[in-house]
C-alpha cells in the first residue's frame, strides 16, 4: 500500500514550505533591526492603550500584549473569571481573539477540592511575525476603547464542564447575570 504524504519522516514530515518559513522565522529572530522593529510595532499598540488609561502589563513584550483583567474588571470576582468575561467581550464587540491567562488556565485546587485563584488575571493579544499593520493596531485600540467604556456592562461566568486535566482547552461556562 502506497501513502502519500508531504515531507520526509527523519525531518518531521513538514512540507519544504514550512521548512523554509523556520529557516527565515530563525533568521529574523537573530536579526537586531528586525527586533527592534518588531518591539516598536508591540509598543505603539502599548502606548495607544496607556493613554487609554487601559489596565496592561508593562512595559509590553516583543510578541504580545497583556491587559490586566482583575484592574480592568474589578468588579467581577477572580472565581467568576475576569479574564473569561474579557476575553469574550473584546470578541463580542470587535472579532478580537485573545486567550485567558488567569484562573481557568492557573488555578489550582486545595487538598479539600476548594479553587485557589491564580494570583494574576490576565488577558494575552498576542501578535504572529509579519501580519499586523498600523491600522490593524488602531483598529483594535478602538475596540480595547469600547470594551472599557462599557466594562461594568460585563459580567462573571462559572464552569459548567471541566475535565480534569488542562481545563482551559475544553472546559464550558455559563455567564452569570
Amino acid at each position: 500500500m502506497i501513502y502519500f504524504r508531504e515531507g520526509f519522516p527523519t525531518y518531521g514530515g513538514l512540507a519544504g514550505r514550512d521548512l523554509e518559513v523556520i529557516s527565515v522565522g530563525l533568521m529574523e529572530a537573530l536579526d537586531y533591526d528586525y527586533q527592534v522593529y518588531r518591539h516598536a510595532t508591540v509598543e505603539y499598540l502599548g502606548n495607544k492603550l496607556k493613554k487609554h488609561n487601559i489596565p496592561l502589563v508593562r512595559p509590553v513584550g516583543g510578541h504580545a500584549v497583556f491587559l490586566d483583567a482583575k484592574a480592568f474588571l474589578p468588579h467581577i470576582p477572580q472565581l467568576q473569571y475576569p479574564g473569561i468575561g474579557l476575553v469574550n467581550a473584546l470578541y463580542i464587540e470587535g472579532g478580537v481573539r485573545s486567550i485567558e491567562l488567569g484562573s481557568v488556565m492557573f488555578g489550582r485546587f486545595d487538598e479539600e477540592g476548594n479553587e485557589i485563584p491564580s494570583p494574576l488575571e490576565l488577558v494575552r493579544l498576542a501578535f504572529p511575525r509579519r501580519v499586523y499593520t498600523q491600522s490593524h493596531f488602531d483598529y483594535l485600540t478602538e475596540v480595547i476603547e469600547k470594551v472599557w467604556n462599557n466594562r461594568d456592562d460585563i459580567h462573571g461566568y462559572r464552569i459548567t464542564y471541566q475535565p480534569k486535566f488542562l481545563r482551559h482547552f475544553t472546559c464550558h461556562f455559563e455567564a452569570i447575570k
